[in-house]
């Protein structure tokens, strides 16, 4: 079994950096400033939590006489400042107010929390049913979502380029899930264990959306952040798993530079490594596996996937074939011998990924 050493600092966002540093050469200040703007907030973000969080030390622990499965939530509202948590606008149980945005927060945070409970008998994001806290209206026209280790927090958008970034389920069940990351294998975050991060956290936000919509395999979009894009963007999502480099070509945000295949792998040392680029790869491994098996995802691909990162043998800097390896072996365990198993392989030959 791999034991994991000192968990390491994270900051996980949810629009790739090289989507915001090509928004903010603009030439329009309109679109061109709020990306700057969030460029910066979130390399201060960044850089404090790198030197104030340690991953796999939560900074919240669970409310004294809380109910074993079942979550609480908190909602606080920075009042588009960037103090955090903010004001507290909604606890658990309380009934749904007037501001959407801090609605879908908790709704959100709960389809999250009912997945793993019910898929995969996980109570909460640590397994022990930590409190789950998300702050919404933070800073002003802030395009960007993240979790930074503790909770999640949510920017508006600028209205011109990204929309409120609770309206994607999907986008908060991503986040959430680099907490369940941060609590399991803790891969790092760095190329290609860095682009798996992202990648699974693509996966199981788009469970959490099928899962909440009530959808099998065939029918989900496959899309991540589908409803975010505003509408003058030429675009449909950030990503899309189904057919990675294809979610949105737009003139502003230029093309989706996702590959589906090892055949396009992207080399570079931006965006630690291309993570949010190179997990087009992973991702689509998925999408096949997936629609290979048929009805709902959760309960065959997703079962799978969640073997191997919660089962003690992935490494922190694991490769694409070192995963891939362990979800044949995690398919093995779970199916035995047979079209299911193949179909796992198969799926990752797809891609350009070796299992053995």
């Amino acid at each position: 079994m791999t034991t994991h050493g000192r968990f390491e600092p994270v900051f996980c966002t949810i629009v790739p950096p090289h989507v915001l540093d090509r928004l903010a050469r603009h030439a329009d200040p309109v679109l061109a400033g709020p990306a700057r703007r969030t460029l910066q907030r979130d390399a201060f973000e960044r850089t404090h939590r790198g030197l104030t969080t340690v991953i796999g030390a939560p900074g919240v622990a669970p409310r004294a006489g809380a109910e074993a499965g079942k979550p609480h939530r908190t909602i606080y509202d920075a009042r588009h400042g960037t103090d955090l948590p903010g004001r507290k606008v909604r606890r658990e149980g309380d009934e749904p107010g007037k501001d959407a945005t801090v609605n879908r927060a908790y709704a959100g945070l709960g389809a999250t929390f009912e997945l793993f409970l019910t898929a995969f008998r996980r109570d909460s994001i640590d397994g022990a049913g930590l409190p789950l806290d998300a702050t919404v209206h933070y800073d002003r026209e802030y395009n960007n979502a993240f979790w930074n280790g503790e909770q999640m927090v949510f920017g508006d958008g600028d209205g011109e380029i990204f929309l409120d970034f609770t309206i994607p389920v999907d986008v908060i069940g991503h986040e959430l899930a680099h907490g369940v990351t941060q609590h399991t294998a803790n891969l790092t975050y760095y190329g290609q264990p860095g682009a798996l991060n992202e990648s699974v956290s693509d996966v199981f936000g788009s469970l959490i959306k099928q899962y909440t919509l009530g959808q099998s395999a065939a029918e989900a979009d496959w899309l991540i952040g589908a409803g975010l894009l505003a509408e003058r963007v030429t675009g449909v999502a950030l990503r899309s798993m189904k057919a990675p480099g294809t979610a949105y070509d737009d003139d502003v945000l230029g093309k989706d530079p996702q590959p589906a295949t090892m055949d396009d792998y992207v080399r570079t040392g931006r965006d630690n490594g291309g993570v949010h680029i190179n997990s087009g790869i992973p991702n689509h491994a998925f999408y096949l596996l997936a629609t290979a098996l048929g009805g709902n995802a959760w309960e065959k691909a997703g079962q799978v996937w969640y073997d191997v990162l919660a089962g003690g043998e992935l490494a922190q800097d694991a490769q694409f074939a070192d995963f891939a390896a362990l979800t044949v072996a995690a398919a093995r365990e779970r199916f035995g011998e047979g079209d299911d198993l193949d179909a796992v392989a198969k799926a990752w030959e797809q891609v350009g990924v070796p299992t053995s």
